[in-house]
């Protein structure tokens, strides 16, 4: 199977990020992990992904601090995969620099596309 890109999975549930790695692997992506802000900063180090699928609700530091951090130094797309839904999260997700925005629960192929 042909690489598809990288993905870097930010999120402090490990179940999904298991679920989501395991998902997009078997679709070509290499995938890394991250349970928070300073994993996903040495992530960042190692290898800059092509996208970043962000939480919204992290421990310790936001998503939302997290895609300013990404989009002020970094051209990598982000992602924001959230079970905060309301329309206000979305927007500030979006103007904040997220890329698109995919609300939990959600159906993997949702995501791939």
């Amino acid at each position: 199977m042909a690489h598809a890109g990288s993905v870097l999975i930010v999120d402090d549930d490990p179940s999904i990020r298991g679920m989501l790695a395991e998902y997009l692997g078997s679709h070509g992506f290499r995938t890394a992990e991250a349970g928070d802000g300073a994993a996903m900063r040495v992530a960042i180090e190692q290898e800059l992904p092509d996208v970043v699928l962000l939480d919204l609700r992290l421990p310790r530091e936001d998503g939302l601090s997290l895609a300013r951090f990404l989009r002020e130094r970094y051209d990598v797309g982000i992602i924001m995969v959230t079970a905060a839904g309301e329309v206000i999260d979305r927007v500030v997700g979006l103007e904040v620099g997220a890329d698109d925005y995919v609300t939990k629960p959600f159906d993997p192929r949702e995501l791939l596309a």
